[in-house]
């Protein structure tokens, strides 16, 4: 056969890895054990008592009921009542998505989910020893059923990630995770679905209970397991999670994803009748799915460096599985001692169901870093294998390089029952080179998480690997951020070119409490603000921006004479005027770039609820709300600025006096001209008038400030310019505004009656600006995000005045006399606005570049214990059993209060696990949903005598509102009822 495998056939890529098993929290801990030859069987105390051939020995899991409910939607009493091995693999499936840079709410395809779990100990052991059995009849069926049935695994876990392809519980005993594993790499390539999870979880429960060793059993004499040696006698059974995440090879290579190894390809099947009795492997069946496996993947089993076995120890099933790996491997010509055999059971024990997918995550490991960890333990060969066998046991750490063909393992996992799956795997191809990547210097770090101690956490945990510089380039680690993760309310992003640069910024960085649905205001600055050079960083790497600034300029170079690109492109000159303090090139200018900020963040996905333009700035607001067709604008802005440079010259004063002062200074020549703030004003007038004004305030203590203008805008020196330009107004096109903005003429929102009469737009430049009114016209009904789009940061500075603490404003260019790059403070606007829950179009903001994902640090989980303890009685299970109070409520003692509250309190604490609920709580922000309202409104009818139909629940969902509907009805205490706990 040949050693390279048929480009024709379709690959699967392991894209994202997930596992907790003894000693280790996650993959990176397990592999830093497994190199290390670390055994993670533990010994446990004994008291003397214990029977005859007592193993003091468990391979268990840390905190097995540890669970952060809230994060998966959960309340604490379901999390309680649900098998820990669900909650485990829920956890993981989470964790393996992030891995793989995924997050299922936003990817362009369907995600599926493939698992199992072991028997469900806590359920018989913990759990049901608590109940009545009149309360099983009547009240649990269904909440014990869909948390503990194996049944549900996978489809609750599509169910609570929103995973839309197919969800299937996997169960053929020890082989269950592989064959997971198996099934939906078949499904991939069927398109069934164009992402998949695949793993399975396993708790031995008590775990901190030996075995009884028994002469010729599967459970080993001494605690350890010694896979294919002289003395291995048997394995120890343990506790652990595992997920891998999946992809078709070409779509994660097209995808930029990271793969960690390649699945050429895999078979499952069973031995049938061909053994000794039910539970015994077959030399036949295993030979048979191995051979299958290698004709799949379509390469030689020859050229396979490593073989991660079932390999759990025993005097009889070693030297089976020995013997079916020499049928197929001496048939494809592998040389004596030319192929590595280990077990992760030496390290970890034998994890039930979920020992396939560990088995897996080590080869991944193998086959991505060269290294073959040691099995440990390892000290002869095991006499009843082949002297001539093509596998050797490695007993220390060892190198694997390159021979002709990729590093190349397979794995095995054999089930009680024969089922038998086998899967060839292959080291990732290597990345192409880079090239020349079109990446912005700048990049935006996003980190979130539900809560604020999550954040911070996450955040510790991110600032570590950058510091470190693991993951690869800030450009890759931030586009798996932005697109591979979720974004939660608690929110921080810094900006920066390097990886160690973004690790302090984010040390220094305060986190935010994003909005639940942020609203965008569009502020847009008036002729002032401008400056030669303003956005020539944009030019360079912003596509939109450039397209945008090219198109104005195309439009307006009949009307202006000149490339308007070329006063971006550079500053003024340090001995001369700017050339932009020129009305007629102002204007037009100052224009092009705020429309263009405007469709640059529209690319984004960033829409306005409302606009807000500063003079000038309207005309910006009007064009983007359709009114006029952008040649249009650009045409009358430009005759706007000619118009406007051929009236008489004057000055403009900024005066710090509220309106009503600031009036009582108007005279022959000198007018107000806008309201800005409070007590931020402007006099318009000629040079004679405002010097004179000015004169007067400073005399009187008042500060002004003469602004940078050729004209006296918004006065009577305008007037002569009003009729003309009312008519070229009227020549073009007007429109009812398709977004709204608020009118600077009357501080409210424009009508379209206003936005299509002539007379208007004349009128704009004559009348005073009333931005002040207008800012508070944009925070009726809720305070925008107020977004500037435009040099400087002067209308962000009005709105803090005018709406006071709590303003958000941002800022997208920088000031005249600010240093610093220009991309740097536009993207510092995008991160602020994701920080504050405007939702940015990630895939948008980077898709002129070619980006990779990264693994990175996973999901901080706040994790609490949710678990039923087993009773202390050697004999569970009784009818008489009483149940304790719930671990998330025991203790609590029911205030004084209205009886039929304080009873109608203590059935949503009973249902729900929550305790301190106050009056005002709504049952379903709680946590509640329809299946626990039936279930409440039973409670009612049978502790308070009220049947109370479950419209008129949902339609009063908070405790004291429910509890006068109670009342209302009827409802009494009935005390015979509440002289013990509540049952589960």
């Amino acid at each position: 056969m040949d050693t390279t495998p048929d480009d024709g056939l379709d690959r699967i890529a392991v894209v994202g890895l997930a596992c907790r098993v003894p000693g280790a929290d996650d993959t990176e801990r397990l592999w830093q054990n497994l190199l290390a030859g670390r055994e993670s069987i533990v010994r446990l105390p004994v008291t003397g008592d214990e029977p005859e051939g007592y193993v003091p020995a468990a391979a268990p899991l840390d905190g097995p009921g540890d669970f952060d409910a809230e994060f998966f939607g959960m309340t604490p009493r379901e999390a309680e009542l649900t098998d820990p091995q669900h909650r485990l693999f829920l956890e993981h499936c989470w964790t393996a998505l992030e891995h793989a840079g995924c997050d299922p709410a936003r990817y362009d395809g369907r995600v599926g989910v493939w698992g199992g779990c072991g028997v469900n100990t806590y359920l018989v052991l913990n759990v049901l020893p608590h109940y009545r059995r009149a309360d099983l009849l009547r009240e649990y069926p269904a909440a014990l059923l869909h948390g503990n049935d194996k049944d549900y695994l996978a489809t609750r876990t599509a169910y609570r990630l929103g995973l839309t392809g197919p969800a299937l519980s996997v169960q053929t005993a020890c082989s269950t995770s592989l064959v997971a594993v198996a099934q939906a790499c078949q499904a991939l390539l069927d398109y069934q679905c164009d992402m998949a999870l695949a793993g399975g979880a396993a708790l031995k429960l008590p775990q901190e209970w030996g075995h009884v060793y028994e002469e010729g059993g599967i459970q080993s004499p001494d605690g350890h397991c010694r896979p294919f040696d002289a003395d291995a006698g048997g394995t120890v059974f343990g506790s652990g999670v595992g997920v891998v995440a999946l992809k078709r090879l070409e779509d994660a290579l097209a995808d930029g994803d990271t793969v960690h190894a390649v699945i050429l390809g895999a078979a499952v099947n069973n031995d049938g009748a061909r053994r000794v009795g039910y539970a015994a492997p077959s030399v036949d069946g295993q030979a048979e799915v191995i051979a299958e496996a290698y004709r799949a993947a379509g390469i030689s089993a020859a050229t396979v460096g490593f073989v991660e076995a079932h390999g759990t120890g025993t005097a009889v099933g070693d030297p089976i599985e020995l013997a079916a790996l020499d049928e197929v491997f001496r048939a494809a010509g592998a040389a004596g001692a030319s192929v590595y055999v280990g077990s992760v059971k030496s390290n970890l024990g034998h994890l039930n169901a979920a020992s396939g997918v560990i088995g897996l995550i080590k080869a991944v490991l193998a086959v991505r870093t060269g290294q073959v960890p040691p099995t440990v333990h390892y000290r002869a060969r095991n006499p009843r294998t082949a002297d001539d066998s093509p596998f050797t046991v490695n007993s220390a750490p060892r190198p694997w390089p390159r021979r002709d063909a990729p590093r190349r393992a397979g794995v095995s996992s054999f089930g009680v029952g024969g089922t038998n799956v086998h899967v060839v795997l292959e080291e990732p191809p290597a990345r192409a080179e880079d090239g020349a990547r079109t990446v912005r210097a700048h990049q935006i770090v996003p980190l979130s998480a539900r809560t604020p101690e999550a954040l911070e956490q996450a955040r510790e945990r991110l600032v570590a690997v950058l510091r470190d510089g693991k993951p690869g380039a800030l450009p890759d680690i931030a586009h798996t951020l932005q697109r591979g993760r979720r974004a939660f309310a608690h929110r921080t992003a810094v900006v920066h070119t390097t990886g160690p640069g973004a690790a302090e910024a984010l040390t220094d960085a305060s986190g935010r409490q994003a909005a639940e649905s942020a609203r965008v205001a569009f502020l847009f600055p008036g002729q002032g603000s401008q400056y030669s050079g303003m956005t020539a960083g944009l030019l360079a790497t912003e596509p939109v921006f450039a397209a945008e600034i090219e198109r104005c300029a195309r439009l307006l170079r009949p009307e202006v004479g000149c490339d308007l690109r070329e006063l971006l492109a550079r500053p003024a000159p340090e001995d001369g005027p700017d050339p932009l303090t020129s009305t007629e090139l102002a204007q037009p200018v100052l224009f092009a770039v705020e429309y263009a900020l405007a469709r640059t963040v529209q690319a984004l996905g960033v829409e306005p609820a409302g606009m807000l333009g500063h003079s000038l700035g309207e005309w910006v607001a009007a064009a983007l709300s359709g009114v006029f067709a952008l040649p249009d604008a650009l045409r009358l802005v430009a005759a706007r600025g000619r118009l406007m440079s051929r009236m008489a010259p004057g000055d403009m004063l900024a005066v710090q006096l509220p309106e009503d002062e600031a009036r009582a200074l108007e005279r022959p020549g000198l007018v107000l001209a806008a309201v800005n703030a409070p007590g931020q004003c402007v006099l318009s007038g000629t040079p004679e008038a405002v010097a004179e004004a000015a004169g007067e305030l400073t005399g009187r203590g008042v500060l002004t400030r003469l602004l940078e203008t050729s004209h006296a805008f918004h006065s009577p020196s305008l007037d002569p310019m009003l009729d003309p330009f009312a008519a070229l107004v009227a020549e073009v096109p007007r429109n009812a505004p398709r977004l709204p903005f608020v009118s600077g003429v009357t501080g409210t929102w424009i009508t379209g009656a206003q936005a299509a009469d002539p007379a208007y737009w004349a009128e704009q430049a004559r009348r005073p600006v009333r931005c002040a009114d207008g800012l508070r016209t944009l925070a009726d009904g809720g305070r925008p995000v107020l977004l500037e789009l435009g040099p400087g940061r002067a209308m962000g500075r009005f709105a803090a005045q005018v709406n006071g603490s709590g303003t958000a404003a941002v800022a997208t260019v920088r000031g005249r006399r600010q240093a610093g790059p220009d991309e740097r403070t536009l993207l510092n606007a995008v991160a602020r606005l994701w920080e504050h829950g405007v939702e940015v179009d990630w895939a948008a903001f980077s898709a002129p570049e070619e980006r990779h994902t990264v693994p990175l640090p996973t999901y901080p989980f706040q994790r609490r214990t949710h678990w039923v303890g087993a009773p202390e009685d050697d004999h569970p299970g009784q009818d008489t059993a009483q149940a304790p109070e719930p671990a998330s409520v025991r203790g609590t003692d029911a205030p004084q209060e209205d009886p039929v509250l304080a009873r109608t309190r203590q059935l949503w604490s009973e249902l729900l696990g929550v305790e301190d609920i106050a009056p005002g709580d709504d049952f379903f922000v709680l946590g509640g949903d329809s299946l626990l309202a039936t279930r409440l409104a039973s409670r009612i009818h049978g502790a308070l005598g009220v049947r109370l139909p479950l419209d008129e629940l949902f339609d009063e969902p908070s405790l004291e509102r429910m509890a006068k509907l109670v009342a209302a009805h009827g409802g009494a205490i009935d005390h015979a009822s509440t002289d013990h706990t509540e049952k589960r």
